[in-house]
């Protein structure tokens, strides 16, 4: 059982009062519960554990601990009569919500957390859904407040200005910022507004297109000048092997080339192999060994960079320079006169179209250096059409 008492705890503060607190000591270890209240050391009764008669409001003060006391004690006695281990800072927590208690308080907390771990992209794109659920919500709410019915409210919000996806995007943002405030016990599981019988997301199917063979040799032959030509680069660079994300290639070092062979860990998930470089890759390779002196990385858009060893600003420069060759991207695809959109990541479509069914899943899992075998066999889905093909012409004729 947990010991639980009210004290006077010996921290002064620069009024020269001292704060009221419950302490709580179990198994020798000790937390304390602050109250918003503090008086002076004269004003306290150690050995009652009650504000004197001297102070203008002991009364009130003393009603008010004793509440706080009780109000703890059942805490801890709830806690320790559906748990097999309890301490003493779980009682804290369980009896005395944290400053993140609320939810918008809990979402400045979870935007931290992701801008101290480096994770500037996803950041950036959470914090204006933050923003977004704030306007809808209008001020900071308790977790409990936020019921099945306003999240179905906030959709519908949502779609009047916005795509499905990223409306669900939001949904996503507000279930994680749940999970945080439950994994450190400032909300209760119960008011969790997710999973079965509850509030569902679900991503709408998205349409993947890559470009044909055809395309492509149009892509590699056609004339450019230097800047897009560069794109052009790093476009094929990433289709030749098997759709490698463009961050990972801007990342690319010489270092990471041996024996005819690239060896690099996605920065998606940090899966590592290596990959033998196409002979086309390798003519690609010839245009940038002039440089190699000059800067370590194979392509020069993270140059100028102090260090790779600062994520936030490795992704700040890498976000931009995504969008500066989608632009340039944009343009080759006008002179080729594709009616396809040429984007960075359509490199892994048109692999992955080109693909289709002719190589051994496994092995595409490998190549998209996907965890799990499930998320390759769905992401493949999107590009084999033959047994659809085949059963509307079974039926119409080809």
């Amino acid at each position: 059982m947990a010991s639980i008492a009210i004290v006077l705890r010996k921290e002064v503060r620069k009024d020269g009062t001292y704060p009221l607190c419950i302490r709580i000591t179990k198994d020798r270890k000790t937390s304390y519960v602050y109250t918003e209240y503090a008086i002076r050391q004269s004003d306290w009764d150690n050995k009652k554990s009650t504000v004197k008669s001297s102070h203008s409001n002991s009364a009130r003060l003393n009603n008010y601990l004793r509440k706080k006391l009780s109000q703890i004690t059942d805490s801890a006695l709830e806690l320790e009569t559906s748990r097999t281990h309890v301490t003493s800072t779980a009682v804290r927590r369980k009896s005395k919500p944290l400053a993140c208690s609320t939810f918008f308080a809990q979402a400045e907390k979870y935007l931290k957390r992701l801008k101290a771990g480096g994770k500037h992209n996803q950041y950036s794109a959470d914090k204006p859904r933050v923003k977004h659920f704030k306007e809808f919500m209008k001020a900071d709410v308790a977790f409990q407040d936020i019921t099945i019915g306003t999240l179905e409210r906030f959709k519908v919000y949502l779609k009047r200005t916005m795509a499905e996806r990223t409306a669900v995007n939001h949904l996503v943002l507000v279930r994680s910022v749940f999970s945080l405030a439950i994994k450190e016990e400032v909300c209760d599981p119960k008011y969790y507004p997710f999973g079965r019988g509850k509030i569902k997301i679900k991503f709408p199917d998205s349409h993947k297109l890559g470009l044909n063979a055809e395309e492509v040799k149009t892509l590699e032959e056609i004339q450019l000048d230097r800047d897009l030509n560069h794109a052009r680069n790093l476009w094929l660079f990433s289709y030749y092997h098997a759709g490698m994300r463009i961050s990972d290639v801007f990342r690319l070092s010489w270092k990471d080339i041996h024996d005819g062979r690239m060896w690099y860990s996605m920065g998606k998930n940090n899966k590592g192999d290596s990959l033998k470089i196409p002979e086309k890759a390798i003519k690609i390779l010839d245009q940038y060994r002039n440089d190699e002196p000059k800067h370590k990385l194979v392509f020069p858009d993270l140059k100028g960079l102090d260090s790779l060893d600062n994520p936030l600003e490795v992704q700040r420069r890498i976000k931009t320079r995504t969008r500066r060759t989608d632009d340039l991207l944009k343009l080759i695809g006008q002179q080729a006169r594709l009616t396809k959109p040429l984007t960075a990541h359509i490199s892994r479509h048109t692999f992955a179209q080109l693909a289709g069914d002719r190589i051994d899943i496994r092995v595409l899992q490998k190549l998209y250096r996907h965890t799990s075998i499930a998320t390759t066999i769905g992401y493949q889905g999107h590009f084999i059409h033959k047994d659809l093909d085949e059963g509307l012409n079974a039926v119409i004729g080809s």
